[in-house]
């Protein structure tokens, strides 16, 4: 059985990643495709990880990708969160995963109905939703407040967990918007203010392919190994949120070929993809918080050394600001209140790695401009540059 050592594998990252500079990317569209899907649970990472990986960095072309020719979607998806998806993927991440998702949140909200006792039922819910999908055609991109205030039924409130301890009383509108963005019908919009904000505003989405679970399963594990592969069933689990057989499946349809990593342990890679690969030129990165590169795997000791892991993730296993050298991160960075930008190394690469991240810093603050930038998911390290 072939062996892919550690340090494939992070020039792998360098260039399948397209952080190496020779492999930057010209269109934000390439970027998504090519790392499957990106954050975004907070709204800054989707430009940050991006930006960090085109060879013209901008906020102008990603907004235009997101809102203007809507050729990359959010969408409620692997581990049930949030992630922007090209428009050609989003098809099979929603027979993969969505769709499952949805469904989850149709039953939760349909059961927070039942229990508030007041005849509230799925007839409701449909005539609810008809009604603020009427509006949203008439109104065109609307806030959620917005929305709410002209359908009278998104106004309605109701009690969750009734008599018990948590017992509150909420509107329904965020809960019924919810549902209807992770069934795709709605879209995050524009949002109000900058774009750090996760004020959305919403539209009316696209209807999309209708495509079998199984294949787009399968597709999407198969995308899964050609940027991060080679991964252990338990990487490709944790990334997808799947049970255990259906990540074995997936891997069987699309012939995923078994390999040894380093410390002996079995992964997997694409069909045909075993092959060594040259270094590229040295490069250097400044990576944003939920970043692909470092939440693409549950296991990250060949490219995070484990000493290095409690200062940079936080207590739910959210990675914070990183920077790379080589295919492995060294240390992390933050946004100061004055707008600075400040960093430090955990281990210490050497003079060429320190200028190569310095002109890195440089290039983040030229496009980054005014904008400030607080991860939504707080570090030991960010809060102390921070501090």
């Amino acid at each position: 059985m072939q062996r892919i050592s550690d340090e494939q594998r992070r020039i792998r990252i360098g260039r399948r990643h397209l952080l190496a500079t020779e492999a930057r990317a010209s269109s934000p569209v390439a970027v998504a495709d090519a790392l499957v899907a990106l954050h975004a649970t907070d709204a800054a990472t989707v430009f940050l990880s991006t930006c960090a990986r085109l060879t013209e960095p901008g906020i102008d072309a990603v907004e235009h990708c997101l809102y203007e020719d809507v050729s990359l979607v959010r969408m409620l998806s692997m581990r049930n969160t949030l992630f922007v998806v090209s428009d050609e993927m989003a098809p099979r991440v929603e027979a993969a995963n969505a769709r499952a998702v949805a469904a989850k949140e149709r039953r939760n909200l349909l059961k927070h109905l039942r229990d508030d006792g007041n005849g509230l039922d799925e007839h409701w819910l449909d005539e609810a939703e008809r009604s603020a999908l009427a509006f949203l055609e008439d109104s065109g991109p609307v806030s959620g407040s917005e929305l709410a205030a002209g359908v009278a039924a998104l106004r309605t409130k109701i009690t969750l967990f009734p008599g018990k301890k948590q017992e509150a009383v909420q509107g329904v509108a965020t809960r019924v918007i919810r549902v209807l963005a992770a069934e795709g019908r709605i879209r995050r919009d524009r949002p109000r203010g900058s774009w750090t904000s996760s004020q959305f505003r919403w539209a009316l989405a696209r209807p999309r392919p209708v495509e079998e679970t199984a294949p787009a399963q399968a597709e999407l594990a198969l995308h899964w190994l050609r940027a991060y592969g080679p991964g252990t069933e338990g990487d490709l689990k944790w990334w997808t949120g799947w049970g255990a057989r259906e990540v074995r499946t997936a891997l069987a349809a699309v012939g995923a070929v078994e390999v040894r990593l380093d410390d002996g342990a079995a992964a997997w890679v694409a069909p045909g993809d075993t092959e060594p690969e040259p270094a590229p030129a040295p490069w250097a990165a400044l990576l944003p918080a939920l970043d692909p590169s470092g939440m693409g795997w549950a296991d990250r000791g060949f490219h995070l050394p484990a000493e290095h892991r409690a200062a940079l993730f936080d207590r739910s296993g959210n990675i914070g600001p990183t920077v790379w050298w080589n295919g492995r991160i060294v240390g992390g960075w933050a946004q100061r209140a004055n707008g600075e930008l400040a960093w430090r190394l955990l281990t210490d690469p050497g003079k060429e790695a320190s200028s190569a991240i310095e002109a890195e810093l440089s290039r983040l603050t030229a496009w980054v401009g005014g904008a400030r930038i607080t991860p939504r998911f707080r570090t030991p390290l960010e809060r102390e540059l921070t501090a």
